[in-house]
Order: C-alpha cells, then structure tokens, then sequence
C-alpha cells in the first residue's frame, strides 16, 4: 500500500525495524483484531493496538465506566464516567489513532453468539475477568480455527499465554480441563488489584498480538507465562496438547458450544 506522508510520520518507527518495515506496517493495518473486556487487561492492550495502527479493532464489553475503574483501566477517565465502556474505548482510540476503526460490541456473550461476534476477526483476545467467559472463549476459538491471545491478573500475578490449537498447540483446557466451582476464584473486585500488573500483563498481550500477526518470533503458543510482580519475575512453562483434553483431544467430548450459558463480559481488572 501507499502511505500518506503522516501515516510514514506517524510509523516511523515501526517501518525503520528490518523485522516490520512498511509490507508489515501494512499488514498491522489491515488487520482485524478482537478484545473481549475494555479493563485492566483491554485498556491498555487496545491503547497498544491502536497506536501500533491495527486497522480494525472489535471491543465486547457490556459494562459503563465506574470510579472504581479509574485505578488501573487507563483506556478510560473522569469525562467518560457512567459512559459505555465500548464507547469510551471509541473515543480513545479515535484520539490517538485516526487511521484505526473501532467496532463496539456492547453486548454479553453467550454460546449462540459468540460465534457471530467472532466471525470477521483474524486474531482473538481476552481480558476478561470470569472463568466461564475464559471457556467459552476458548471452545469458541478452537471451533472458530482462531488464534486466541489470553492473558489474566489477580492481585499481584499475571500470566498469558497464545492458543492455536488449528496449528497443533494446546488449548486452555489443556492446562484447566473444567471450570473451577462457582466462588472458588475470587474477583479482582474481591481480592483486588495492583493497576501497574494489569498494565504490564495487557501491554504484554498487545506485542502477542502484534507478533502474531506479523509473523515475528517465537510465539506464545505451547507456553504459560507466569508474573510475580511482588518478586520481580517472570517464569515460563511449557505446555503440550493433551491427548485427554476434552475439547482438543485424541476423543473429545465437548463437540460444540450449547453447554455454554450467558456468561457476560467482565473485564479483568
């Protein structure tokens, strides 16, 4: 594509990197990409995507902005309070970024829908904050063959993770095979939440989603990454498809998305 003497401006950096230069500053900006939670982790993911020029942004959050957001959801502020957070999350890309599109979805997920909100985006992200959500998305992806950037924080903890079980990796059921019982896994509203680790967790999620659509190192898939921000450390494990696994597995048992509920969209953080 040709670039406008502002959009080489504004990517200068981006396109002087041999590894991206402008076939793949291009590439970022026909690039769809999908963000289910405008929170701790979707903040400043999307603020990451935009600025990075990904062309078309997708937010699902049925949430508005509280007060009690504003510690660590940078994506949103004081003049947007009680707002939509999709909305929100629209004017702040379109601040920063006139070259990227963002497609609100203020709506809650269920097994019948999140095939239709799904369908139309290369690359899959979430920032919620519920396991049931996780699931979903998780099953939804596999059956969907699309690759889904994960990332979760509590306290002072993250890890992330890619998941791409179309090109032989693990799923998240993998590494979680059910959902823990209901009450088992406190809320970031419950046990609560450092924002700088929520910060760190969904930059980190945005240079996933980056590197995958670019093609550039070594994915994530395969691998859990592991923060302890009260340590200062980062910690990687390595995960394989699980010939057991009921969703990927040698027999699976979870062969579509009906055993699914609404399970709404919170937003980790």
């Amino acid at each position: 594509m040709d670039f406008t003497e502002e959009q080489i401006r504004r990517y200068a950096r981006h396109i002087v990197l041999r590894e991206v230069g402008g076939t793949g500053q291009a590439r970022l900006l026909s690039a769809r990409v999908l963000v289910v939670g405008a929170g701790g982790l979707g903040s400043p993911l999307i603020l990451y995507l935009a600025a990075a020029g990904v062309g078309t942004i997708g937010v699902v959050d049925a949430d508005t902005v509280d007060l009690s957001n504003l510690q660590r959801q940078v994506l949103h502020g004081g003049d947007t309070l009680d707002l939509p957070k999709v909305e929100s999350a629209r004017r702040a890309v379109a601040r920063l970024n006139p070259d990227v599109t963002l497609v609100p979805h203020p709506v809650r997920l269920t097994g019948d829908t999140v095939a239709d909100l799904l369908d139309g985006y290369d690359i899959v992200c979430d920032g919620t904050d519920n396991a049931e959500t996780r699931f979903l998305l998780n099953d939804a992806c596999h059956f969907a063959r699309k690759t889904l950037v994960s990332a979760a924080v509590l306290r002072f903890d993250g890890q992330l993770s890619v998941y791409k079980t179309h090109a032989g990796g693990p799923c998240y059921r993998c590494i979680f095979p059910t959902p823990p019982p209901p009450d088992a896994v406190p809320s970031c509203g419950e046990a609560g939440v450092l924002g700088a680790v929520a910060g760190v967790m969904g930059s980190l999620q945005a240079t996933e989603v980056v590197k995958e659509i670019l093609g550039l190192g070594r994915s994530m898939a395969g691998r859990l990454l592991i923060h302890d921000a009260l340590a200062g450390e980062f910690r990687t494990i390595a995960v394989k498809p699980d010939p057991a696994c009921p969703l990927c597995g040698r027999a699976p048992t979870i062969t579509d998305l009906s055993g699914h509920a609404d399970v709404g969209t919170g937003a980790a953080g």
